[in-house]
């Protein structure tokens, strides 16, 4: 039988066609407008991909690694807000993708993972190829089903999806055995609503808060505004700005948050905690009033929480997931909901008040700011002709793709923080990494899975040589599919942030972070049938990165050798209060 979009929604009442599970799936997959899923098949899961098969509405992309089909996905979504589809087998399919999962859940992206399970009567005998994927993944799902009738199919998943969009968005899993795959059932259409008792996100804040709020932020003398990824995936990126703008108050993002508010706008002071700068930093620390928008005040941004409450001030936290807040740090006005709907709420309040902010006090706490800026915290030797920086490979790509449509993917390490620190995010949903869960090896799925969304922008992946071999495979799924993205390698032969840290804390005993066996990656790269590209001398950083911009029928990787000595400054120690900041060597 044939599966396309237009039957997918509804079906006649009377004389309802009898469908397998795995038809009944993707009929639910085409109902929500799924046009790319990342997998990889498997003996539990071969009636799904039979029915895959039969329809040409939905793109199937073959990675290399169930790994990375999920970050593939999860770049996918944060790119798009849309949410990202995995699939993959059972048993070791789905255990590969347990690090995927889990990246996605830290972070909160919207995301449906389905898996296949062994046949209904074989769970629980140990059969092959079966885990328990329901225990395996509850503490790092928003929510988990194990499909035991097909006749429940189609409202599971018009859950997960349901679940996986809404409040805080998460990663839902669908686990189905393959009897219920091939299993039939008369098929009256997927449901057009969810109704879930137990489920009903909060949207709306309470008013009353809300003016509270009001009052504090407009009575403030050392106003801050400090945003995390939940602006983003909230899509109150205007709101925010709109009342930034409206207030002239100074503003910080998190790692997650960048590109909330242009970074290039002088009332931004740049990302704060632990690789921050000293005025985002400061800042936090002595305003007396702080608006914490969709952030979590997590040990990365704030130090250490006794630090932290040193100092009073006023905090207002608004955060869709009430679990949020108050969780790490105590909080003055709490204010549960959507945070484009509070923000927008807010803006009316404001914009019906005749009070405005006090001139005099909001001049002298610039000033203030702009002393914290004189010190350039972020300062590198710019003249060294001698080895390539880091910063510069950055630096440069930034006046160079500035005006593009571009999006930046990174993996973990130093180069996430050379990227956040030196790539200025002026939008979105442009900077693409792995925040809470820090999971090297996400940067070449998340570019691939963002270029098939986005075929006509471009895509850097910012990586190391660490990183890159992780999930380094998935150049052949570049290949097949031609996702032509620009891998850039800040090649340090060490795992740079491990070494800097065993630099500063561990006396020099730098154990197991130096690559003692690297790949020749050009070649690498050209045996995948990319091109690969090596720049070890400063001068040839420019070029090297204009001639790969003009590429655009092409993967190319680019593996600049950088200074293996280079440090991500400033930096905060674990256990260390967010002022207590080391600036440079010179200050060890």
């Amino acid at each position: 039988m044939e599966i396309n979009k237009a039957d997918a929604t509804t079906s006649p009442a009377t004389d309802a066609p009898e469908l397998m599970g795995s038809e009944i799936l993707v009929r639910a997959l085409q109902a929500e407008g799924v046009q790319q899923i990342w997998g990889y098949p498997g003996g539990a899961v071969l009636y799904i991909y039979d029915a895959i098969y039969k329809q040409d509405t939905i793109q199937h992309v073959l990675v290399r690694h169930e790994q990375a089909a999920v970050h593939a996905a999860d770049g996918f979504a944060r790119a798009t807000g849309e949410v990202g589809v995995a699939l993959v087998t059972s048993g070791p399919g789905l255990t590969n993708a347990v690090t995927g999962i889990a990246t996605a859940y830290t972070d909160s992206i919207p995301m449906v993972i389905i898996s296949g399970q062994v046949g209904t009567a074989a769970i629980g005998s140990d059969a092959f190829q079966e885990c328990d994927t329901v225990g395996i993944t509850r503490p790092i799902v928003k929510h988990n089903f194990l499909v035991k009738d097909v006749r429940d199919m189609a409202d599971i998943m018009k859950k997960a999806f349901h679940i996986a969009r809404t409040g805080r968005p998460g990663p839902v899993v669908v686990d189905v055995p393959k009897d219920v795959s091939f299993n039939k059932t008369a098929y009256h259409g997927y449901p057009e609503s969810v109704t879930m008792r137990s489920y009903n996100p909060v949207r709306k804040g309470h008013g009353g808060q809300i003016r509270k709020a009001l009052q504090l932020l407009l009575n403030a003398k050392r106003p801050y505004i400090y945003t995390g990824g939940g602006v983003l995936l909230g899509n109150a990126c205007n709101e925010l700005r709109t009342l930034v703008d409206m207030l002239g108050y100074p503003v910080t993002h998190t790692l997650m948050g960048l590109g909330a508010y242009p970074a290039t706008d002088k009332k931004f002071l740049g990302m704060l905690g632990m690789h921050g700068t000293v005025e985002a930093n400061y800042a936090m620390q002595h305003c007396d009033v702080l608006l914490a928008v969709g952030a979590r005040f997590d040990d990365r941004v704030i130090g250490n929480p006794k630090h932290f409450a040193s100092v009073e001030r006023k905090i207002i936290h608004i955060d869709i997931d009430p679990s949020s807040i108050a969780k790490r740090v105590k909080v003055d006005v709490p204010i549960v909901g959507d945070v484009k709907d509070v923000l927008a709420e807010l803006i009316t309040m404001i914009k019906e008040t005749p009070q405005r902010p006090d001139a005099g006090a909001l001049a002298a706490w610039w000033d203030t700011i702009e002393g914290w800026r004189v010190k350039d915290c972020l300062a590198y030797d710019r003249a060294n002709t001698e080895v390539i920086k880091p910063q510069a490979v950055v630096e440069t790509l930034w006046n160079l793709t500035k005006d593009d449509d571009c999006y930046i993917t990174s993996d973990v390490g130093q180069h996430q923080m050379f990227a956040a620190q030196f790539y200025k995010f002026n939008e979105p949903r442009r900077w693409i990494n792995s925040g809470g869960l820090g999971t090297m090896g996400v940067g070449l799925p998340y570019a691939m899975g963002i270029k098939l969304a986005k075929p006509q922008a471009d895509c850097w992946c910012i990586t190391g040589e660490g990183s890159i071999q992780m999930n380094i495979q998935e150049l052949s799924t570049c290949q097949q599919y031609g996702t032509h993205v620009k891998v850039i390698s800040l090649n340090n032969r060490y795992l740079g942030m491990v070494r800097q840290w065993q630099e500063l804390i561990y006396q020099g005993r730098y154990s197991h972070s130096y690559m003692d066996a690297l790949p020749n990656f050009v070649k690498l790269a050209e045996a995948y049938g990319h091109i690969g590209m090596l720049i070890e001398r400063p001068e040839d950083v420019e070029g090297a990165l204009r001639e790969a911009r003009a590429i655009k029928d092409r993967t190319v990787f680019l593996d600049f050798r950088t200074d293996p000595t280079e440090n991500v400054w400033p930096m905060v120690e674990a256990g260390k209060g967010i002022t207590e900041m080391l600036l440079g060597s010179e200050e060890l």
